[in-house]
């Protein structure tokens, strides 16, 4: 079966609020989205505004304060909005340059969340950035740490590969490596160096340096149901969000 494609609505903020966002997401051919953690305020709202666009959203974003303080209350409106996964996308600032150990206890934390959701039927995974691939002196990387920390939990992963490659490391490796944790993986492309700054160095999806006709087949045959179209900066949300869709159609 092929993986269900959407598209993280972070990358359409700057069109105003969820419905602008949605409209956006519609129009651009997406049938399935990702949330952010304030979409999860007003569930009702939100699964109303799918309901009248018939969108899904198989997965959210959702931060560690927020699944620190109300993990019970963050379950209810994922389950009541039919979001069935979710994602933490990353550390507070403070917490990102810790050590292995803090990274271990990251990922016990995690794993102890995961457990508790998945008592309520919902996947808990983490999404990665750049940080987690620079290693420590022993060797190890920050994302070895928080996997090994959440060791024999139901913890899940959702492979940010763009941000892999640009921590300098090779996107197909670290997919190799972690196979049996990964569900989820977000599509979005690097421009050429020195291009596209204005946008911190992103474009649209088959635009880019990186290979995602090899990618998208790596990513799925190593188990991601879910491939997540993304663009941290856009200058122009909708369009990228109606090029890509085109892009990946094609491949697909």
């Amino acid at each position: 079966m092929p993986p269900i494609l959407s598209i993280q609505l972070y990358s359409l903020r700057n069109l105003g609020g969820l419905d602008a966002q949605l409209d956006a997401a519609t129009q651009a051919g997406f049938t399935a989205v990702e949330t952010i953690g304030s979409h999860l305020n007003d569930p009702k709202a939100l699964k109303a505004a799918l309901e009248r666009r018939q969108l899904r959203a198989p997965s959210g974003h959702v931060g560690m304060t927020m699944l620190r303080s109300e993990l019970q209350r963050t379950a209810d409106a994922a389950i009541e909005a039919g979001i069935s996964q979710l994602f933490m996308p990353a550390l507070p600032p403070e917490e990102r340059g810790g050590d292995a150990d803090a990274w271990r206890r990251v990922g016990a934390e995690l794993g102890e969340m995961a457990v508790r959701l998945k008592e309520r039927g919902i996947e808990l995974g983490y999404h990665n950035h750049n940080w987690e691939m620079t290693p420590f002196e022993n060797g190890e990387y920050p994302l070895d740490c928080l996997f090994k920390g959440a060791d024999g939990s139901p913890l899940t992963w959702q492979a940010d590969i763009a941000w892999i490659a640009r921590g300098g490391e090779e996107p197909k490796t670290w997919l190799a490596k972690y196979a049996p944790l990964l569900v989820s993986a977000h599509v979005k492309d690097q421009a050429p160096a020195g291009q596209n700054e204005d946008e911190d160095g992103w474009c649209d999806v088959g635009a880019g340096i990186l290979p995602w006709r090899e990618l998208w087949e790596t990513a799925h045959s190593h188990g991601a149901r879910l491939m997540v179209v993304e663009h941290d900066n856009p200058k122009d949300p909708a369009g990228f969000a109606a090029r890509s869709f085109a892009y990946l159609k094609e491949l697909r």
